[in-house]
């Protein structure tokens, strides 16, 4: 495609050439690429520039000129430009198939993996993209983050259109709203699965994280899907014109979950009259139904589809999954990592227990050091024997994530603690301690294969497999 076709205004005077693919990174770069000089927030792309067109790049897009013998389109925002950029660049691929964005704190991944499995059983071949995985015409693919970068994104999307995907299924983070990775999609519907605090690292208040969030919804312009149990959702329910509202507490929602009942497979519950089951326990599964219901609704399946392959969906890996070795007591391993997600899994597991509640988990580093304290208290409520450990510490000392942890600790009537800073010891703790009728929850990295460290170092690490190993220990 030719440079002035993938802008609306490229410059006048520019020499115009072919271009056959975009890059952030320098080291990326072939003969027909556009670099993107990308300020980042530790390094500046504009200083990769030159090195970019010493390996062939046909053009430039820049905040400002650099004079380098190529043809370079500058823009106030570089980031805001490359995802239109990236779409053209790609033949504007969402505008063939059935997009939905869900976003929210909690709840996007399973949400989006129940979507796709309603839309694919209406007969819609459906990628994903997401935390866990993405499915690109029935392929399966780890990801690296939530939701990638635009020119990945744009071209995942002509992947998909490719490969006879219909529709997509994509979790939308804060980040990619905020960076502009999100733009450019041609949006059928949009979902918000709830908020709490997370990624304040990032956003700095939680008033200005909600605001990111809504912006996908509001700028989408599309049918909403709105959790008005959430108060944030609440709130952005009532700015949306195109709305449907979704919950359990809330009388007024136009979709409402009614006579709940849950056991350790699974939940059942009526709504809108028709009888529905989830192969997932807890209330916060009921909401994260209901969401892929509103959101299959609203693309034309009809209720006897959804009932039937919501039953029998495929779950995402790592979200109170049971680890199951032949025990006599529970192990489930959870992806809960902020303080709401915490309590919606010890409430979940303390319904399913016969006697004690026992958790293992810890809190990431590098990250919103403010959580640390509320995941204590959390816990140290809803649990008999709390095990505080290490998650990804990253560049922090561990044990000071874990004395941030105990400082939430309550008062009289508080769950036991004890403290490992190594995992596999906390889980192998939490094994040995549980009789028949436990309950032993292991929160914080879910499908997580890796743990991270110092220095960027990443360790094998599967929750699930650690724990299987120290119920297998107890035979030996």
């Amino acid at each position: 495609m030719r440079l002035r076709e993938l802008f609306d205004d490229p410059g006048s005077g520019q020499e115009d050439v072919e271009i056959s693919s975009m890059a952030l990174d320098d080291r990326l770069v072939e003969p027909g690429t556009l670099f993107c000089c990308v300020p980042g927030f530790e390094r500046d792309g504009h200083d990769f520039a030159p090195s970019a067109v010493k390996r062939g790049a046909a053009a430039l897009l820049t905040e400002r000129t650099l004079g380098l013998g190529v043809p370079e389109v500058v823009v106030d925002d570089v980031r805001a430009a490359i995802a239109p950029a990236a779409a053209r660049l790609n033949g504007n691929p969402t505008n063939a198939l059935q997009m939905v964005g869900i976003t929210g704190t909690n709840g996007k991944t399973t949400t989006a993996f129940l979507t796709r499995a309603l839309l694919e059983a209406s007969g819609s071949q459906t990628g994903l993209l997401g935390t866990v995985e993405q499915i690109i015409g029935g392929r399966r693919e780890a990801t690296a983050r939530t939701t990638p970068e635009a020119i990945e994104l744009q071209r995942c999307f002509a992947q998909m259109v490719a490969a006879a995907d219909e529709a997509c299924v994509i979790e939308v983070s804060s980040h990619a709203i905020a960076l502009h990775r999100s733009d450019a999609i041609d949006w059928n519907v949009t979902a918000f699965t709830n908020l709490s605090r997370e990624h304040l690292d990032f956003h700095g208040e939680i008033e200005a994280y909600f605001a990111v969030k809504a912006r996908l919804l509001k700028e989408a312009g599309v049918r909403a899907v709105v959790n008005i149990d959430d108060q944030y959702g609440r709130r952005l329910a009532a700015e949306l014109s195109d709305v449907t509202t979704i919950g359990i507490t809330s009388d007024d929602a136009d979709l409402q979950a009614e006579s709940i009942t849950i056991d350790a497979s699974g939940s059942s519950f009526t709504a809108a009259g028709v009888d529905f089951r989830v192969p997932l326990p807890g209330n916060f599964n009921v909401l994260n139904a209901l969401c892929a219901i509103a959101i299959a609704r609203a693309l034309g399946v009809e209720n006897s589809v959804i009932a039937v392959a919501l039953a029998g969906a495929e779950v995402a890996p790592g979200r109170f999954e049971p680890v199951d070795e032949g025990q006599p007591f529970a192990a489930i391993v959870d992806y809960a990592h902020t303080p709401d997600s915490l309590e919606n899994a010890l409430r979940t597991a303390r319904e399913l227990t016969e006697n004690r509640l026992i958790v293992v988990f810890g809190a990431g580093g590098d990250r919103d050091s403010g959580k640390r304290e509320q995941m204590g208290r959390v816990a140290s409520e809803l649990a008999d024997l709390m095990i505080v450990t290490s998650d990804n510490p990253r560049s922090e000392e561990p044990q000071v994530i874990i004395d941030a942890i105990l400082a939430g600790v309550a008062g009289a009537g508080a769950a036991e603690v004890e403290i490992y800073v190594d995992r596999a010891e906390a889980i192998a703790a939490g094994v040995a301690a549980a009789a028949v009728g436990d309950v032993v929850l292991v929160a914080g990295k879910g499908h997580e294969q890796g743990q991270q460290i110092a220095h960027g170092v990443v360790l094998d690490f599967d929750d699930r497999k650690v724990l299987a190993q120290a119920i297998e220990g107890l035979r030996s």
